[in-house]
């Protein structure tokens, strides 16, 4: 099997003012990767347990999305999801892919939604991971994980034990927080460029977009959609999984269990097992 490496496999490609590192990993179908919305992400970081299965059936696009890794820094703060949805959807058209899959994990997951809503003849199958944008009807306020996620970069600089604090809501087991993992995210997470523009954290002004789960256009979305869940997300609440399948027209759900907020990471094999069957359908 092929050995892929973040260096190996990277590129940039500039879409207006916003310059976009990428992964191009495999043959085959094209699929968009597209990661969650903690201090310190990066497409590679997010699923490189992924990419040594995934590429021998597809050709992978593992995106820094915008705010994060090695790509721009813009602010999109006004309209989180919406912005970069445009961006990847200029991606797709900048390389000509024909429909790609898409893959997202949490604010990935809203990305991706948001792109097949916003120009449904453009993707293929959808893939959702704890997505943003939904709504759990048995939790009333926001959950820890998700406070200590837009609270990160708030009093000034951000601390590793902030880091460590969240980073262990992302998991069923957080002894799996390695100190490698650990220092590899707050170094992402302190550099000065994402200092001046924190991707995400407390908006200052009115946000558009982000309660997907109200979009009326969901209910004529008719894009093949799998949505993977972790029972113990503490993120974003597994129970949003039957609301979305209630909303799109042809949404499957696959729950984890003992897993968190990262299905892609914690159950690697069993995940990856499941999207190389669901895209092959």
């Amino acid at each position: 099997m092929t050995q892929y490496t973040a260096e190996s496999t990277s590129g940039n490609i500039e879409l207006g003012d916003v310059t976009l590192r990428y992964h191009d990993v495999g043959t085959g179908d094209p699929v968009i990767l597209l990661h969650g919305g903690g201090p310190g992400a990066s497409g590679w970081s997010n699923y490189n347990r992924n990419v040594d299965a995934l590429a021998a059936r597809f050709r992978l696009f593992i995106v820094d999305m915008p705010g994060y890794g090695k790509s721009s820094k813009p602010d999109m703060s006004d309209d989180p999801f919406g912005h970069r949805a445009n961006v990847l959807l200029a991606f797709a058209d900048a390389l000509k892919l024909e429909r790609p899959h898409l893959i997202g994990n949490s604010l990935g997951g809203a990305v991706a939604l948001r792109m097949a809503l916003e120009a449904p003849e453009k993707v293929g199958k959808v893939i959702l991971m704890g997505p943003g944008g939904g709504f759990s009807p048995h939790q009333i306020a926001p959950t820890q994980g998700l406070l200590e996620l837009l609270f990160y970069y708030a009093g000034g600089t951000p601390t590793r034990e902030k880091l460590v604090s969240f980073l262990k809501h992302l998991v069923f087991d957080p002894s799996a927080i390695t100190d490698d993992l650990i220092d590899e995210r707050y170094k992402a997470s302190i550099e000065a460029d994402v200092l001046a523009c924190p991707p995400l954290a407390i908006p200052k002004g009115p946000v558009r977009g982000v309660d997907l789960w109200r979009d009326p256009r969901l209910q004529f979305l008719q894009n093949e959609v799998l949505v993977i869940w972790g029972a113990e997300d503490k993120v974003n609440p597994a129970d949003g999984a039957l609301l979305f399948q209630k909303l799109i027209p042809r949404c499957d759900t696959y729950i984890f269990s003992k897993c968190g907020h990262w299905a892609q990471w914690e159950y690697a094999d069993k995940f990856n097992g499941v999207v190389a069957a669901y895209l092959s359908i």
